[in-house]
């Protein structure tokens, strides 16, 4: 139930970033290209980052932990290449890296307190 909870949670973080086109967007935005898409972002997440993140760890402790931004970066460029979503160049990928991440963290924050 957790893991159903979570990738809504990541559609619904990635529907806000692509309608406010803060660096990415979908051509034909629609509920199923957003939920394939937030379960290609999961499985990106859980499969490809940790071994990214493990690669360059000497990078993330030189930089304290900065170097992340651009990871996630480059999962996020991952999965645009596997779904139709679009970034609007590298700089847009970090952009809407940054905003999932922190739609996520608040929305996650926001359903524990519910609890």
């Amino acid at each position: 139930m957790n893991l159903l909870i979570r990738w809504l949670l990541n559609a619904v973080a990635l529907y806000v970033v692509t309608e406010l086109r803060w660096g990415a967007h979908f051509p034909d935005p629609n509920l199923g290209t957003i939920l394939v898409t937030a379960l290609v972002l999961g499985l990106v997440n859980l499969v490809v980052r940790p071994v990214m993140i493990l690669l360059t760890l000497p990078f993330t402790v030189a930089t304290f932990g900065l170097f992340l931004l651009l990871v996630n970066a480059l999962a996020l460029g991952i999965v645009a290449a596997l779904t139709p979503l679009e970034l609007h160049g590298f700089w847009g990928a970090v952009l809407a890296s940054l905003i999932l991440t922190l739609l996520n963290w608040i929305m996650a924050r926001l359903l524990r307190s519910a609890r």
